[in-house]
């Protein structure tokens, strides 16, 4: 997830003073006397990481200090592996990120750890089985057309349009709909509201460098806290609206909702439901919402990319509207997508902090500090992708080549904690892509600026404004 900070000054020092003979990682210059590297890291952090591969990705890792925090930035794959699965036990979310990330989602999946995890996990992944999957095609292709019909409808007198808030609102009802049998449209607006202002608020607090406790009756803290509450409100709906059914939907809110614990046979209470929902509902969106805005966007940059997919659609599908059955046969779509993902991870950060001290490729790492993974930059790591800044859907024509080493590529994240819910993500780019690029035809509106704003995800700042036409 997003970027990680000092808690507090006592709790990071421990930290800060490694043990006598430990060999320690290189530290590039302070940025600052007394806030070491955070000034650049809270100002334009992608920048900073993407200097950081150029002058310490020789060497896979760099030593970070954030006032008298102690942080290390794993930059070589086989580093990222050791934190996110070869020794991921050691590695936990208990960091400022998840710290903020629990204000808005509670304890889901993505948020919790240990044995709750892992229950709440087994529940969670038939619901994201590749059949299963399958099945929400229809849905989201379904969608995906009557948006078309949208823009029918208001092109004639607007053709200009955000595509990131289009895929935003896609999305928010697709997850609805599939993982949650609820059609959510109505609320679409006043939910992506809400949680852009919550991007927002939660970025800023995770880099505050004294964090104000949430009971404090702060202007900011009421903002935050009204947020939260509206977006609570929709699926406290949506589960009593799911309780007070006779014949309930087989989907995975009914599955949640009914499985009990082997030991003591209960079942989860409205909370555990609703951080679980809220999990699935919001995250499960923003990130394949976000992709796809990205990828409009890259396609419109490069029209000999898009030129050569649009001719694929038209051999496979020959006009009509895709299938999951047909996504075998579209490699050059699955090629876009993934090296969208790779230019513009939606997760472009990952925190972990260390319970006891390690040791990362002959370098000391101190428990209770923290350590970053970061797709963002090794995506950009010269050895690994010549030409990192360019967009060249050919890197991904054969799987060995982005696959190997591993956590080269890693825009799901990796080990035990990888995405759920990354196969969903994938098919749904996948149908949604060739359903709208059949028809329309989108350029970046002349003069528009856009720009990544490295928030929990890396959205794009401005929104994305483009100019539809017929295909």
């Amino acid at each position: 997830m997003a970027t990680d900070f000092p808690r507090t000054i006592a709790g990071l020092v421990r930290g800060a003073v490694p043990l006598h003979g430990r060999r320690l990682a290189p530290m590039p210059p302070p940025d600052a006397a007394v806030l070491g590297h955070l000034p650049p890291m809270r100002t334009d952090p992608l920048n900073f990481l993407a200097r950081m591969v150029v002058t310490h990705g020789d060497r896979g890792i760099v030593r970070l200090r954030f006032g008298h925090t102690i942080a290390h930035l794993m930059l070589d794959p086989a580093y990222a592996q050791h934190v996110m699965q070869e020794n991921n036990k050691n590695y936990t979310k208990q960091t400022r990120g998840f710290e903020v990330i629990r204000l808005i989602l509670g304890n889901g999946l993505l948020t919790s750890e240990g044995a709750f995890w892992r229950k709440q996990r087994k529940i969670a992944q038939p619901a994201f089985h590749k059949k299963r999957i399958d099945s929400f095609g229809e849905v989201m292709v379904r969608a995906a057309l009557e948006l078309s019909e949208n823009w029918s409808r208001r092109v004639s007198h607007d053709p200009t349009l955000d595509i990131a808030s289009e895929m935003m609102r896609l999305a928010l009802r697709i997850v609805g709909e599939t993982l949650l049998s609820t059609d959510v449209s109505k609320d679409s607006d006043s939910v992506g509201e809400a949680l852009n202002v919550l991007l927002e608020e939660a970025n800023d607090r995770i880099v505050q460098i004294l964090l104000l406790p949430l009971e404090l009756p702060t202007p900011r803290n009421f903002r935050l806290l009204k947020h939260v509450n509206e977006i609570n409100s929709v699926v406290d709906r949506v589960i009593r609206e799911r309780r007070g059914m006779a014949n309930k939907p087989n989907d995975l809110l009914t599955m949640l909702m009914e499985t009990r614990d082997e030991e003591t046979g209960e079942g989860m209470n409205d909370r555990q439901l609703r951080d679980e929902v809220l999990t699935i509902f919001l995250a499960g969106h923003e990130t394949t919402a976000t992709n796809l805005g990205w990828t409009f966007y890259l396609l419109s940059k490069h029209p000999e990319v898009e030129k050569r997919l649009r001719q694929e659609l038209r051999e496979v599908l020959g006009g009509r509207p895709p299938t999951p059955a047909d996504l075998p046969n579209l490699n050059y779509l699955r090629m876009v997508i993934q090296e969208s993902m790779r230019i513009f991870p939606p997760a472009w950060m990952i925190s972990r902090s260390p319970t006891e001290d390690d040791e990362v490729g002959g370098y000391f790492i101190p428990k209770d500090t923290f350590v970053f993974v970061s797709p963002y930059a090794t995506h950009r790591h010269p050895k690994y992708w010549p030409n990192p800044e360019g967009f060249m859907p050919e890197r991904f024509a054969d799987p060995k080549d982005y696959e190997l080493p591993r956590f080269k590529y890693f825009p799901f994240g990796g080990g035990p904690r990888i995405c759920i819910g990354n196969g969903f993500a994938m098919m749904e780019s996948q149908l949604v892509l060739a359903t709208l690029l059949q028809h329309w035809r989108a350029d970046l509106a002349p003069g528009h600026r856009v720009e990544p704003a490295p928030l929990i995800t890396l959205r794009p700042r401005h929104g994305i404004r483009m100019t539809l036409s017929r295909a």
